[in-house]
């Protein structure tokens, strides 16, 4: 059982997002704390040109706001967002707010996520606490 939870979540994956979720209720303590963390990427200099200025801080806004509701419905649920690449911003993240357990959803390997890597990858292989992965 875990004190200190952290679920990374891709706002726009509802089932994978769910499935972590309540795998991480399942394995958290009494009165653990969750926490729901989205990353967000930082766009290519080669097409900021091209988005709205106000891109980000709409869509910040947007996942705030989805995040805030998903953890609402978990006991003692906490929303976060950072910036940066996403696997090392996860296992950053991890080791900076003491999480013991990050619970996060992947998908079914393909032959690119062997040769490049994926970001549940990355945070199997380099996070610092337990990793628990689901499907």
């Amino acid at each position: 059982m875990y004190a200190n939870i952290l679920v990374p979540v891709v706002v726009d994956e509802e089932a994978k997002t769910q499935t972590a979720i309540e795998a991480a209720t399942a394995m958290a303590d009494p009165g653990a704390r969750i926490t729901l963390l989205h990353v967000i990427e930082t766009i290519p200099v080669y097409v900021s040109d091209y988005v709205p200025a106000d891109y980000m801080i709409t869509a910040r806004e947007s996942v705030a706001k989805r995040l805030e509701d998903l953890a609402a419905d978990i006991p003692n649920g906490h929303a976060a967002i950072a910036d940066g690449r996403a696997g090392p911003r996860i296992t950053r993240w991890a080791e900076e707010n003491g999480i013991d357990c990050i619970v996060i959803a992947s998908h079914q390997p393909a032959l690119s996520d062997i040769l490049l890597g994926s970001v549940a990858g990355h945070v199997v292989r380099h996070a610092k606490s337990a990793v628990h992965v689901v499907r």
